[in-house]
């Protein structure tokens, strides 16, 4: 997989917005950057949320809010795919504080060469796996972790890019670099080796008419 995939994963909600963020970028089986920051709210922070991710008011106090890292997102949506666990949520915190990035490739279809100013199409590593091991009774992060075996390369990676006290799931990178071994883990794969941009982006269709649409174009 020559393409670039940028992995994303948001802390937070629609009522505090964004309260941290974590972005891992690969190549294939190569990571080529990590990186992550808490950020500041204009909004309270209730204690059920804070109990989930470990994000306090006092602790984000003296950080910038999220809106400051527009330029970041937007060039990360030009230069590859946008990727998630369960993309929705990371589309919907994006939309909510930016409606539109910069015209960016439509790398689902890099055929047509078109531009577009949504943050996506993304890739899911949810309904990838949901399609390609339908049998499975759990598909959260660290359930799919453990089934393959992951636990100890991503703390691992962890160790090296999370600051130390967000080596945990519901922190921003670990949570993404969870999801980029989970990608990546598939390239590894003999049977799945020759996976295109396209397949992924087919694997990814939050609906059975999007993805039945794609299959369509019998690009498998």
């Amino acid at each position: 997989m020559d393409q670039i995939i940028h992995i994303i994963d948001f802390e937070g909600s629609t009522k505090t917005g964004v309260l941290e963020w974590g972005v891992v970028s690969i190549q294939g089986d190569t990571l080529l950057e990590a990186k992550t920051r808490l950020c500041g709210t204009d909004r309270p922070i209730d204690a059920i949320e804070s109990q989930q991710h470990g994000i306090t008011s006092e602790l984000v106090i003296e950080c910038a809010n999220f809106e400051q890292d527009f330029d970041l997102f937007a060039q990360l949506r030009k230069t590859g795919p946008l990727c998630a666990h369960n993309a929705s949520v990371e589309n919907r915190l994006l939309k909510d504080t930016w409606s539109y990035t910069r015209q960016s490739p439509d790398f689902s279809n890099p055929k047509e060469n078109g531009l577009l100013t949504s943050w996506g199409p993304w890739l899911d590593t949810l309904p990838i796996y949901r399609r390609l091991y339908p049998d499975l009774k759990n598909y959260q992060l660290n359930a799919l972790i453990h089934l393959f075996d992951l636990e100890d390369k991503l703390m691992q990676l962890a160790r090296l890019y999370c600051p130390e006290e967000r080596l945990r799931y519901h922190c921003a990178l670990y949570d993404a670099l969870a999801s980029a071994l989970l990608l990546q883990r598939l390239f590894s794969l003999k049977e799945l080796k020759a996976l295109s941009i396209f397949q992924l982006f087919t694997l990814s269709a939050s609906s059975a008419s999007v993805f039945n649409q794609r299959r369509q174009q019998e690009l498998f």
